[in-house]
């Protein structure tokens, strides 16, 4: 690896940009974003996938690969990526820092503590939690109802023991209440993070966090509570990006990590803007499939953030399309490939309603059959669309190449035009649910449960139209329900809640049997991972 001074430098960042954590590892000044206002912005690139199996299609792998393989062609690049969390590390689905020869790296650093920033988000969040409760036992001013907090407390772990709890409240005769612990990336704070960008704008938007209501259904605040200037000072360091490299040396800024099936899936915009001032070519990723993280890049991130992808790049595997096409575990065959190609036809259809142009690339594993990959390339070749292999974890960015030419082709034969967003900032909320269920998902209808039209009702007393709308289902299917592959039409999106995240301005729907505590499985990864008396870590990968 070259030091963070000389990648850094790479980039054309001074020496007082960069606070270096350790040899390889650094974070960039908030005041870097005010130095390169007047540069013109590179190309944004946003990788997506088909709806993924529980081991990840390689989103991550491909923007990588992808990257290091505009490098061997002589382009300035930079990628931008969430920082993984160690709930889906240590359970299903291992490290988050790509693979084989696209990893970013030092990955064991990253994938475990990293600089702190998870850290620091978990202890601004119970801050809150407890400064809550401490107001209650000191005589409860504002008049909180201990019925109805809704600020609970996070831990960045998957630990389904979590999900309900019984606290002593402190309140004079010993009251108890309720209360749970919801993941890190699940955590208001954690979205909050994805779009402050200065110190002034975190502590705005931490102050209008709703941690519950008053006995006479009054809203209050970490602002009504004084909360958060405390809370924005353990958030100091966080809120700067992360500079690393990737295998090959590309500059990768990795920071923040919401979850994509519950919060909104994207690294920061603070890291967006920074990259894009500096590289010609910046490649991002949105979490899951194109109607998750996609969706909500383009509908929330990138139209607050006032910049659009150029391109997006649809990640597909054999394995996973067979998924879709029905297959169970030691099934094979093509007939599920065939079946499963309308999962991959809804991503193109989903990606070109956006007015995006598309870019196909298959992860190639080593037990692909040769008549499957031509199949596929055949299929799409008759919609006009081109396929093109990414080899990039067994051979880094030369295995990219082919993926990187056509990138650059497409970017230089389209223009850009208006992106066709799902939803008008001034729709209703209901309107805007559903918006993105008929529009983005296909769903006949959309079934409000009681619990769901008492917030709406409240959303609409209370003036919180304005709200992005940030869907919380499952990854596994266009659908709520995770067992409907392929590509359903014609279903019913049930929403049970509505959370109301008015610190970052999201309302977000509850729909299936999302869950915001994940639970291990039973034999989880962590069981693999070990460390030598080197201190080399293993098994997390």
């Amino acid at each position: 690896m070259k030091t963070i001074k000389e990648i850094s430098k790479e980039i054309g960042l001074e020496e007082n940009d960069i606070e270096p954590y350790g040899n390889y590892m650094g974070k960039i000044s908030l005041k870097v974003i005010k130095k390169l206002e007047g540069k013109k912005d590179g190309k944004l690139v946003l990788v997506t996938a088909i709806n993924p199996t529980s081991s990840g299609e390689g989103k991550t792998t491909t923007t990588i690969g992808l990257s290091q393989g505009l490098r061997s062609l002589g382009k300035s690049v930079m990628i931008t990526l969430r920082e993984p969390s160690l709930g889906p590390n240590f359970g299903v689905k291992g490290g988050g820092t790509g693979g084989g020869k696209c990893q970013v790296l030092p990955s064991d650093e990253i994938n475990l503590n990293f600089t702190g920033d998870f850290p620091a988000i978990s202890a601004a969040h119970n801050l809150l939690s407890a400064i809550v409760n401490n107001h209650i036992f000191h005589g409860n001013e504002l008049n909180l109802d201990v019925r109805k907090l809704n600020w609970r407390r996070t831990i960045d772990m998957n630990d389904r023991s979590l999900r309900q709890i019984v606290v002593g409240m402190g309140e004079a005769g010993g009251a108890i209440a309720e209360d749970s612990f919801l993941i890190t990336p699940a955590s208001e704070i954690m979205a909050i993070m994805g779009f402050a960008d200065s110190y002034s704008s975190l502590k705005e938007m931490l102050s209008r966090i709703t941690v519950g209501y008053t006995k006479d259904g009054k809203r209050v605040t970490a602002g009504d509570l004084k909360a958060q200037g405390a809370m924005a000072s353990l958030l100091k360091n966080a809120i700067k990006p992360n500079l690393v490299q990737t295998n090959e040396g590309v500059p990768a800024l990795v920071h923040i990590g919401p979850f994509g099936n519950i919060a909104h899936g994207h690294n920061s915009i603070t890291a967006d803007r920074i990259a894009l001032k500096l590289a010609d070519y910046v490649i991002t990723e949105a979490g899951f499939g194109s109607d998750l993280g996609a969706q909500k890049f383009i509908d929330i991130v990138s139209r607050r953030a006032g910049y659009r992808p150029s391109l997006s790049v649809i990640v597909i595997t054999v394995k996973a399309l067979k998924h879709h096409g029905g297959m169970k575990k030691g099934q094979d065959g093509l007939d599920f490939l065939v079946k499963g190609m309308e999962n991959l036809y809804y991503h193109i259809e989903n990606m070109r309603r956006y007015s995006i142009p598309v870019v196909l690339a298959l992860n190639k594993f080593s037990d692909d059959k040769e008549e499957e990959i031509e199949y596929i390339r055949k299929e799409l070749q008759k919609r006009g669309y081109e396929l093109a292999l990414n080899e990039g974890y067994l051979k880094g960015g030369v295995g990219s190449i082919e993926l990187a030419k056509l990138v650059l082709k497409t970017l230089q034969s389209t223009e850009p035009s208006q992106i066709n967003y799902t939803y008008e900032p001034g729709d209703p909320v209901k309107t805007k649910i559903e918006k993105i269920a008929r529009n983005v998902y296909g769903a006949k209808e959309v079934e409000f449960s009681k619990k769901a039209m008492a917030v709406l009702k409240q959303i609409k007393m209370e003036n919180l139209d304005f709200m992005d709308v940030c869907i919380a289902k499952t990854q596994y299917s266009i659908t709520d329900d995770q067992t409907k592959l392929g590509w359903p039409k014609d279903f019913v999106l049930k929403i049970q809640d509505i959370m109301l995240s008015t610190g970052v301005g999201f309302a977000v729907p509850l729909s299936g049997e999302i869950m915001t505590m994940p639970g291990l499985p039973k034999h989880p990864i962590s069981e693999e991972v070990d460390i030598d008396e080197e201190g080399n870590i293993t098994g997390l990968l």
